[in-house]
């Protein structure tokens, strides 16, 4: 296929989104040509959203985990570059302007990381370790893939990466109730992810981890400077690997009464 100028697919994938989708398709109107969305059975107003932007849909049965069902969908998509982005990120018109810049220069022997600016239940979270936050997302298609973990999945590549300098919005929690079910969510996914790979737990493994996961949040990495926020995602932190590890203990508990 020959372009007169490179072309972008942008792929998402979803899961009862339909307060944050049309929101993030907006942000890339004018920028991208394609949009694929891979959407895990939603059963609110995603898909038709998705529709309404022109998106190609594809509803897939199962639920591989986040980097198989990512490389999904980037197996669908068709144009010379990708952009990976989720349905709780906005592209700001300033980044918009600077992956037009990467299209034109086309250089495919280089992959691209952009830097996240997240928001944590109303503030945008500048210290906490989530500032700085690169996160690869833009690359020629072919040249890369998303890791096969069920969750905190990354992008695979061969290729010597370079920093976007304009921030991708990430809106990762917009209240507290989110922030609960997140904990849950990720701290099971998680468990898991270290189950198969031989981790075991203990119930003080786990209340240290939480200790350590509280520690370095707001001190070693300065979250106390992001205020009443900065305290709060300290404490969720902690929660989701206080969580992780005793959910792992439990799969041993389970397996131990499982051989008798």
């Amino acid at each position: 296929m020959t372009h007169a100028h490179p072309t972008l697919s942008a792929i998402v994938i979803t899961r009862n989104e339909a307060h944050n989708l049309h929101d993030c398709l907006q942000s890339m109107r004018g920028l991208v040509d394609e949009i694929i969305v891979v959407d895990s059975q939603s059963t609110d107003a995603t898909v038709a959203i998705a529709q309404q932007h022109g998106a190609k849909v594809a509803q897939p049965a199962d639920w591989p985990g986040f980097g198989p069902q990512k490389n999904r969908a980037l197996n669908l998509a068709t144009c010379d570059w990708v952009l990976s982005i989720d349905a709780d990120e906005r592209v700001t018109p300033e980044l918009a302007a600077e992956i037009k810049q990467v299209l034109q220069a086309d250089a495919s022997d280089v992959a691209y990381k952009l830097p996240r600016l997240s928001s944590y239940c109303g503030k945008f979270i500048h210290h906490a370790g989530w500032q700085p936050d690169y996160v690869l997302r833009l690359f020629k298609r072919g040249t890369a893939k998303f890791s096969d973990d069920l969750v905190h999945e990354r992008v695979v590549t061969e290729l010597p990466v370079q920093a976007l300098h304009n921030h991708l919005l990430h809106y990762s929690y917009l209240n507290f109730s989110q922030v609960l079910s997140k904990v849950d969510a990720y701290s099971s996914a998680s468990a898991k992810q270290a189950y198969a790979r031989g981790k075991r737990s203990s119930v003080a493994g786990a209340l240290g981890h939480g200790a350590w996961a509280f520690f370095r949040t707001y001190v070693i990495r300065r979250g106390f400077l992001d205020g009443g926020h900065g305290l709060a995602l300290s404490i969720s932190n902690a929660e989701t690997s206080y969580y992780k590890y005793l959910k792992l203990w439990q799969m041993q508990q389970a397996e131990e009464a499982a051989a008798k």
